[in-house]
């Protein structure tokens, strides 16, 4: 009866507990999203991943019984599953273990434990199904981006093509001293060389660098 709150929720906390403990969270994981995404992606990715931590929450209610809830943890959970997404293996110390987690590790452990919670011990005052609901919807943005972005299918027409790699798994060769070649010939070389060059990147133009 008043859509507003799929907003305005995740900007009302409990208590001052609840807004520092947000906040804390928030800080750490979306400074370097924010840096990565650049601020006015960051905002609606941010704003996003709390709306649909509602809309998830909204869902489940005509199945499960689920409390009214506040706050920007639904958001905040979002912003951390785009931190492990974008660096996975970086060590975070959560007090007051004495070993650093790895980002991905700790946000799959913290949504396992929403989701038992949310089944065991429903009402204990903690929106465990926002939670759930952001992390989820954060997830399958970052899923659709990739599917999105994904190349199409290779033509079966073959082609002669030149392929730049990286040379990092390949045993470094010796080195070996270039042999002068006749003027004539080196002259005729270097222009077929620049006319390969030339079609290769009219081909990148055209048809992109996946060509």
């Amino acid at each position: 009866s008043r859509p507003w709150a799929f907003v305005t929720y995740f900007f009302v906390h409990g208590g001052l507990l609840h807004l520092l403990g947000n906040s804390l969270v928030l800080f750490f994981f979306g400074t370097a999203v924010e840096s990565r995404m650049g601020s006015r992606a960051f905002i609606s990715y941010y704003v996003y991943c709390g709306v649909c931590a509602a809309v998830f929450c909204w869902l489940l209610s005509f199945v499960h019984d689920v409390q009214p809830f506040i706050g920007a943890s639904g958001a905040v959970l979002g912003v951390s599953v785009a931190f492990a997404i974008y660096w996975p293996d970086a060590p975070v110390f959560l007090f007051p273990l004495p070993v650093p987690i790895k980002a991905r590790t700790l946000v799959i452990g913290l949504l396992a434990l929403d989701v038992t919670f949310a089944w065991l011990l429903p009402g204990d005052g903690i929106a465990h199904e926002a939670h759930i609901g952001g992390a989820i919807f954060g997830f399958l943005f970052f899923r659709l981006q990739a599917l999105s972005r994904a190349e199409p299918p290779e033509p079966r027409r073959a082609e002669r093509v030149v392929m730049v790699q990286s040379g990092a798994f390949d045993a470094p060769e010796p080195r070996r001293r270039p042999s002068p070649l006749p003027r004539a010939r080196a002259r005729k070389e270097a222009d077929t060389s620049a006319a390969e060059l030339d079609r290769v990147l009219d081909k990148i133009s055209a048809e992109g660098i996946a060509s």
